[in-house]
């Protein structure tokens, strides 16, 4: 069975850094896209970088570009969403899942998810 399963949410003061960890389990992880979205309450969930296993090419949203950087370790069937310049507004669920092939870039596109990791970003 398919299991996603994110990882190293917590609390940051602003300007620092989390790495946060998605690990798949359940399929072979190189025919897939997993993608980063978050979720703040009261907001619809958005999307911030994928990652196509196929060949590491990555796509991020104007909002997490030159600050956020997705990466995967093949061997360890993980993604990693580095984030870096924290701002308040990074405060959100962060989930990871799976796009399917040829679907837009959002939460409607997703086929799996894992369960959310709590950044909390203080001022």
């Amino acid at each position: 069975e398919v299991q996603l399963q994110a990882s190293g949410g917590g609390l940051v003061q602003a300007g620092g850094s989390l790495r946060l960890s998605c690990a798949a389990s359940g399929l072979t992880f190189d025919d897939y896209h997993i993608a980063w979205f978050r979720q703040a309450p009261g907001k619809e969930r958005e999307g911030l970088s994928s990652i196509s296993n196929s060949d590491d090419s990555t796509y991020y949203f104007d909002s997490v570009k030159g600050r956020f950087t997705i990466s995967s370790d093949h061997a360890k069937n993980t993604v990693y969403l580095q984030m870096n310049s924290l701002k308040p507004e990074d405060t959100a669920v962060y989930y990871c899942g799976i796009l399917r092939p040829g679907s837009y870039f959002n939460a409607a596109g997703v086929s799996y998810w894992g369960k959310g990791t709590l950044v909390t970003v203080s001022s």
